[in-house]
């Protein structure tokens, strides 16, 4: 049975559920930062997932990575799957931009983590879920046959 690892509940907010994964965002507004975790128990590695699984993981990352290019103009988007402390498979799926504070290095142990203001948070969430809505049919389209 899945359930989302104690440290990535500690540290996202949920967003939504997707045919695969459970879409979270990173309480971190030094970044537009959105993690997939793919609902299914005991899966470490991009290669645990079944053939059928891994194509439907690659749609849904297109999916958000046209979602981060379009809703937050990013220059650049990383993407990794590291679980060097979290074991648990999640995709890490972040923004970047040419002034941001850790460019052009990675964002990990740059600045600290900056949980979201109320606001702050509404606001990327509804960036996140309207893009998430105008993606939907687009990403899913191979599915109708």
């Amino acid at each position: 049975m899945f359930s989302l690892d104690s440290q990535l509940e500690r540290d996202t907010v949920s967003v939504a559920a997707l045919p695969l994964c459970e879409l979270l965002l990173m309480n971190d507004s030094n970044y537009p930062w959105l993690i997939l975790v793919p609902r299914q128990a005991s899966i470490h590695e991009l290669i645990d997932l079944s053939d059928h699984d891994q194509r439907q993981y690659q749609l849904e990352s297109n999916m958000i990575s046209r979602l981060l290019q379009s809703q937050f103009k990013a220059d650049k988007l990383n993407i990794a799957a590291l679980g060097n402390v979290v074991s648990q498979l999640h995709i890490h799926h972040i923004a970047r931009f040419y002034n941001d504070q850790a460019w052009p290095k990675p964002v990990w142990g740059v600045l600290p983590p900056l949980p979201y203001a109320a606001a702050e948070l509404t606001e990327a969430l509804t960036l996140i879920l309207s893009g998430l809505n105008s993606q939907t049919l687009v990403a899913f389209d191979w599915q109708q046959g």
